[in-house]
């Protein structure tokens, strides 16, 4: 493990798995007294409701502004907590950091969380959003033609997972979508996934998630579900995913991007060594080489700049 991440693990309490509520007092208790991200304010930050699909209520967006002179590129942010715990603040470090170093508009999106609303709400509810978006995209000051998808963790799920409704709907054309340590396939067959005691999620951990999303008897799951369950890949967006080596997602990850670049598909992989799920929102150099890479990554993307180059440490 990475000698700064390990002396972190070393400091965090003992975890003790629970249902929802307790992963939601956890997402709570992680966002209560944390400093304000650097840079928020630079930022326009408002508070908006987007048009919910059919017999929803309206679904809460934050959308972050960079000081911008014309329609700027937009990344439409899902956070992460396994589809049953986090909100808008659990993620407020990393969407400021986009919105900062990326010179774009981030919008971050409040879906409805699982057991009690197990899928498709959270995926209806993004896709929702993102119509509302290219809709209003003059009104946003967005421009359409820049317009993708962003989300780590569970959000990663609901980012590929509305790449593929975009799709096959005709919806909001999307330039890019970018995957960080994405959770995909609720088969659970990977090597990683049987990780035991890796720190903050383990593969225990992830199938309870599978199991409050779609319930503990599935059958037929669609790939709007879980993604990598989708036989055709082709004519999707251009694609950044990020993986650690000690997260049981890890192989979730590394076997889409393949598969997406099997099918054509623009992909740029960061496999980062010594790491673990939820790395890069701790405060070391390897978190810090990580969201740099993120903003980067998404800033060329969007702007037509050169692509990354590796750097030192990835594999």
């Amino acid at each position: 493990m990475d000698a700064e991440l390990a002396e972190i693990v070393a400091l965090l309490p003992e975890f003790v798995p629970g249902g929802p509520a307790e992963s939601r007092a956890r997402a709570r208790a992680y966002t209560e007294n944390r400093p304000a991200a650097p840079g928020r304010d630079t930022l326009t930050i408002t508070e908006r409701r987007a048009p919910a699909p059919e017999g929803a209520a309206p679904v809460p967006v934050r959308i972050y502004r960079p000081t911008l002179d014309q329609a700027a590129p937009a990344a439409v942010y899902f956070h992460g907590g396994g589809f049953v715990a986090g909100d808008l603040d659990t993620e407020d470090l990393r969407c400021v950091r986009l919105a900062c170093e990326a010179g774009c508009v981030v919008i971050s999106v409040d879906y409805r969380l699982a057991p009690e609303h197990r899928f498709p709400a959270a995926t209806d509810d993004g896709y929702a959003v993102l119509s509302w978006i290219a809709t209003e995209a003059t009104t946003l000051g967005i421009d359409p033609d820049r317009l993708g998808l962003v989300g780590a963790s569970s959000g990663g799920t609901l980012a590929a997972a509305i790449a593929l409704m975009a799709r096959d709907r005709n919806g909001p054309p999307l330039a890019f979508q970018l995957l960080v340590y994405p959770s995909l396939d609720d088969r659970m067959q990977t090597a990683s996934v049987r990780f035991v005691g890796t720190p903050l999620v383990d593969g225990s951990d992830v199938a309870r998630c599978w199991d409050y999303y779609l319930g503990p008897d599935r059958v037929d799951v669609s790939p709007y579900a879980a993604p990598a369950r989708a036989t055709v890949l082709a004519s999707l967006p251009p694609t950044y995913v990020m993986t650690a080596e000690l997260d049981p997602l890890r192989d979730d990850g590394l076997r889409y991007a393949a598969a997406l670049l099997e099918a054509g598909v623009s992909v740029e992989l960061h496999q980062f060594a010594g790491a673990f799920h939820g790395f890069d929102l701790f405060p070391t150099a390897i978190s810090q080489r990580a969201l740099d890479e993120q903003a980067a990554w998404l800033r060329s993307i969007t702007r037509n700049e050169p692509s990354l180059t590796a750097t030192e440490g990835d594999q």
